[in-house]
């Protein structure tokens, strides 16, 4: 993890101000049991503790005519879906600090009581929603946590696991000087985490029981049949639930069916939604009204055909999952690299693209080739051709092939014209280049690599016949 040097008292400030009716054990709505705000202020809770304390309500109150808030008026289908959701985005952004899947699992199977509290934020954020009935989205449930987890880093840095495991309670002050006053700078960035567990997290079985048992009816969950009637396996449909186990939980005719018929509706073939959905479960935890459709209608206003849809999506599910903000900044950053609108938008053979990262992926793969020879235009042009050269990996794709690439007698303009090198394997290149090499000839690089067997066995032919008419 990165080492942070955080303001405390700002942060204080800040968060007291925005929460202080939380910080004293209260409802959301504020004053209960007639505490003003100097009350809050001066309460032993908050003298205390010179830092922010993780310290927020028990799920207890109801929804009330003075406005006050709780869960007890929220089905438990619904809670246990949330939970495993708030699950989902904590798991995600631990494996963003460097965690592994094993490690950040640990972490989530020991974190209960920080699990409840993200719930209740959400509660505290999406109030109004609520008290109407009406469900949060996966888009709505990860724009509202994910910032907060990201406050949470800058406040406690390589401790925040710790802070995790152990809520309520804070870290003590001598452990967060510690954090930052004992630690070398490689410690910090290696965050602390418990040995991995190989157990399944029982809540993960209870989601997997929900698809599988046989009710008192007979029969599957009705949305199981459903799921099986389009073709998936209850395999499968296991599967995706340990994968991602808020799938269990989703009602049938409130997300997946109209979900599923959408799908249908673009022209995706019946046959295709399995695999969509396994591919990506969350799609069915999507509002179609206030988020897929303005996505869709996003990307088509840029230029993506209509007709192209079911290819798209078939091929890069999880596009549609992605926030209109996401998506803009991807493309402000393709604009601002120099990409034509038409470049842009054959990016949707590459749908993939606009998922990644700028930070992590568009960024760093852009300065990669600046710094080894290449120009803005040569980049552009080579993202243009090939638009999957931004999803593959700095250290397990590109840098060894342009180390073997600068092994072969090809001048660096060779990938300006043929970026797709680097999506063949790293094997085939070397196998087809010793070949090449052996027989004393030479071949443009799409030659060597986009040719059949056949085909390259033609033109090496050729070329030897040539050859040998030359010297003759």
């Amino acid at each position: 993890m990165r080492k942070f040097d955080p303001p405390w008292p700002v942060f204080f400030r800040r968060q007291l101000n925005r929460n202080w009716p939380l910080f004293v054990g209260f409802a959301v709505s504020g004053t209960g049991n007639g505490l003003t705000r100097e009350d809050a202020k001066n309460s032993i809770f908050v003298q205390g503790h010179k830092r922010t304390q993780l310290s927020f309500p028990r799920i207890c109150c109801r929804a009330t005519y003075d406005g006050s808030f709780s869960l007890r008026v929220i089905p438990p289908n619904l809670l246990a879906a949330e939970k495993e959701e708030a699950k989902a985005v904590l798991t995600l952004f631990l494996k963003k600090q460097g965690l592994s899947n094993p490690a950040a699992a640990k972490i989530i199977n020991k974190s209960d009581p920080f699990i409840d509290h993200l719930v209740s934020r959400l509660h505290s954020v999406h109030k109004s929603h609520y008290l109407v009935g009406r469900e949060l989205t996966t888009l709505e449930i990860r724009d509202a946590l994910i910032p907060y987890l990201e406050t949470l880093f800058e406040e406690y840095g390589d401790i925040l696991v710790e802070v995790v495991e152990n809520f309520p309670n804070p870290p003590v002050e001598e452990r967060l000087e510690e954090n930052f006053l004992t630690l070398s700078a490689k410690e910090r960035s290696v965050p602390s985490v418990s040995p991995p567990n190989t157990t399944l997290d029982s809540k993960k079985l209870k989601a997997m029981a929900r698809v599988s048992d046989i009710g008192p009816t007979g029969k599957l969950p009705q949305h199981v049949v459903y799921l099986m009637d389009l073709g998936m396996e209850l395999e499968m449909i296991k599967e995706v639930t340990r994968k991602f186990p808020a799938f269990a939980y989703y009602s049938l005719e409130g997300k997946i069916k109209p979900v599923v018929e959408f799908l249908l509706h673009l022209g995706v073939p019946k046959s295709d939604i399995p695999t969509i959905l396994s591919k990506r479960p969350q799609l069915c935890g999507i509002s179609l009204s206030e988020n897929l459709i303005p996505t869709m209608n996003f990307l088509e206003d840029l230029g993506v055909d209509k007709k192209q849809w079911a290819k798209v999506i078939y091929r890069f599910p999880p596009l549609l999952t992605y926030s209109r903000q996401k998506l803009q900044a991807t493309v402000d950053f393709l604009y601002e690299l120099g990409l034509s609108a038409e470049s842009v938008v054959l990016l949707h053979r590459s749908p993939q693209t606009f998922g990644l990262s700028i930070e992590g992926n568009l960024k760093p793969v852009t300065e990669f080739f600046l710094d080894r020879g290449y120009n803005m235009g040569d980049v552009r042009t080579m993202t243009s051709r090939y638009g999957a050269l931004y999803t593959f990996s700095l250290v397990e794709n590109l840098i060894p092939k342009w180390e073997f690439f600068l092994t072969m007698d090809y001048p660096k303009s060779e990938l300006v014209k043929f970026p797709q090198y680097f999506g063949y394997s790293l094997e085939r290149i070397k196998l087809r280049y010793s070949i090449v090499r052996e027989k004393g000839v030479k071949l443009l690089l799409n030659q060597v690599l986009s040719l059949s067997n056949s085909e390259f066995d033609k033109a090496l032919k050729r070329k030897l016949k040539k050859k040998s008419l030359i010297d003759d």
